[in-house]
């Protein structure tokens, strides 16, 4: 059996390279969003035009990326959303609705900081992680039946 993960969330720490590589050997197929932020914010107008409006510049941008954002939930196993201190990512939010809404398998990553604000989401999911690694090893788990260490 395996599994396709989707990684959603915030884009400015190396938690979804820290899960692939804590992965390797594991039948995971990982996706995610676009993580060039410049890419991402600017994606739209860089395909379909300039704007001069800065609303309709993030419009653009955000109906594109959700394009791929959908496909990589409506397709995956699992959804691991992480939410990071330094910004707040309501895109996160969303995707964890988004996933939830379609009935999917839920893995929220947080740190204490985020329990009380995110209390909604993590009663969506069905496993809460405060660090990479516990993702990792929920997915070996769900993949092997196999505890740590």
């Amino acid at each position: 059996m395996g599994l396709n993960v989707y990684l959603s969330g915030e884009i400015h720490t190396d938690w979804r390279e820290q899960i692939v590589e804590g992965a390797q050997g594991l039948d995971i197929t990982f996706n995610g969003p676009v993580t060039d932020h410049a890419a991402s914010d600017d994606c739209g107008v860089a395909i379909l035009g300039a704007e001069p409006n800065k609303y309709w510049h993030d419009h653009k941008g955000a109906m594109v990326n959700a394009i791929r954002t959908r496909k990589g939930i409506a397709e995956a196993d699992v959804v691991v959303v992480r939410f990071g201190d330094k910004y707040k990512q309501w895109n996160a939010a969303f995707d964890a609705g988004y996933a939830a809404a379609l009935g999917k398998s839920i893995i929220v990553l947080h740190g204490p900081d985020h329990q009380h604000a995110l209390k909604e989401v993590d009663a969506a999911a069905l496993a809460v992680a405060a660090e990479p690694h516990q993702v990792v090893e929920i997915l070996r788990y769900v993949l092997t039946g196999k505890l740590p260490g």
